[in-house]
Parts: C-alpha cells; structure tokens; sequence
C-alpha cells in the first residue's frame, strides 16, 4: 500500500459525466483508483477522457480512502477556474502527449 502522486500539471478524467459536471456547474469531482497525492489549492490542467487539454481547475479537496469494496480509491474534488481557448488547448495537448502521455497518433 502506498500513494502515487500525480503530475503537478495534470488532472484527466476518465468519465465523460465527471468532466460534464465540472463544466456545466462549475465544481465536480473524480474518483481515481488506488491512492493519489493530489496537489490540493494548486491549479492544474484537465484533460478529456481522450487527452485533450480542455480547462484549468483548482483543487479543492483530495481524499484518499478504502471504499465499502475494499478497493483503494481517491477523490478529488475541484473548481473551475475557466475553460481554455482554442489555441490553449491545442499547445497543452501536444505539450501533454511529449510530456506524460505518449506521442500522438
């Protein structure tokens, strides 16, 4: 058992309704399996279940536990800041696939 800790820069969703969430009220959060470190009152990057760039949060709350499935899981729980424009989002996407994520197909 031990926590993995995130990139200072990164926050990518991996469900669409979680993203939905955030963008259309203005706060959400995300369930990540296993325990993270998540870099709490810092502003990062999110991503799209698909790696693209798409706005830039503050996170709130980080909570790493053992839910009622015995798995280990950690949410977060964030702000927006604002959405990035285009342009924004085309430079951290291809920032973010040299960076952490792979190279683009």
């Amino acid at each position: 058992m031990g926590f993995q800790t995130e990139f200072n820069s990164v926050c990518k969703f991996k469900s669409e309704q979680e993203l939905y969430e955030l963008l259309e009220y203005g706060r959400g959060k995300m369930v990540k399996s296993g325990f993270r470190v998540f870099p709490t009152g810092q502003k990062v990057i999110a991503y799209t279940p698909d790696n693209q760039a798409i706005a830039i949060v503050r996170i709130v709350a980080s909570i790493a536990e053992i839910n009622f499935q015995g798995e280990e899981v950690t949410q977060v729980e964030m702000e927006l800041i604002r959405r990035l424009t285009e342009e924004e989002s085309r430079v951290q996407t291809a920032l973010a696939f040299e960076m952490f994520f792979g190279e683009q197909a």
